[in-house]
């Protein structure tokens, strides 16, 4: 485990797992709750996050990240600020849960990923619900989704759900055994 792993992991362990019953996005019950927010809102845990990620899909050829609003929107700032430090160039994109009534109309903002390889995040995954949903978003504004990619995943079928339902491959960082969950 490279140092700038073990330190997010620790960051995530100290500051992001909190223990009691909660409600998940996707309904289910938890005894403790993975808030991710905690780790990619925060000023020393945020920059571990870019470079972890990277490291991470350093394999696969994408020059955009993002996924649906609000998990993934610090996530892919995380990345893109990370890929700057290292001399690379990458853009960041924010997927609406609805495209917007004015303006523009769009439901996939910031730069045109249209023709584009790109990276969908999130920060951390139980059914893959909110990844699936952005994959269909990029998909429909013209993109090619290399991989789906989040911080933790807690282990509930999110990877052979996203492997199915949307044909790509599903990494994360960390699991929740790596947490010390059960």
């Amino acid at each position: 485990m490279s140092d700038v792993r073990g330190e997010l992991l620790q960051q995530i362990k100290d500051k992001a797992v909190v223990h009691g019953k909660v409600t998940l996005s996707s309904g289910l019950e938890a005894d403790y709750y993975i808030d991710l927010r905690r780790i990619t809102l925060d000023g020393t845990a945020a920059p571990l996050v870019g470079q972890v990620l990277l490291d991470l899909t350093a394999d696969l050829e994408f020059d955009a990240v993002g996924g649906l609003t609000m998990g993934a929107d610090p996530v892919a700032a995380s990345m893109l600020h990370a890929a700057a430090a290292r001399g690379r160039s990458l853009d960041a994109f924010v997927v609406r849960k609805a495209a917007k009534a004015h303006g523009l109309q769009k439901r996939v903002e910031g730069p045109d990923i249209a023709g584009r390889r790109v990276l969908v995040v999130e920060d951390t995954s139980t059914t893959g619900g909110s990844p699936l949903t952005a994959v269909e978003a990029v998909r429909e504004a013209g993109a090619h989704v290399v991989a789906v990619v989040t911080i933790v995943d807690r282990a509930t079928g999110a990877a052979e759900i996203i492997q199915d339902k949307a044909g790509v491959p599903y990494r994360f960082a960390y699991s929740k055994d790596d947490l010390g969950l059960d």
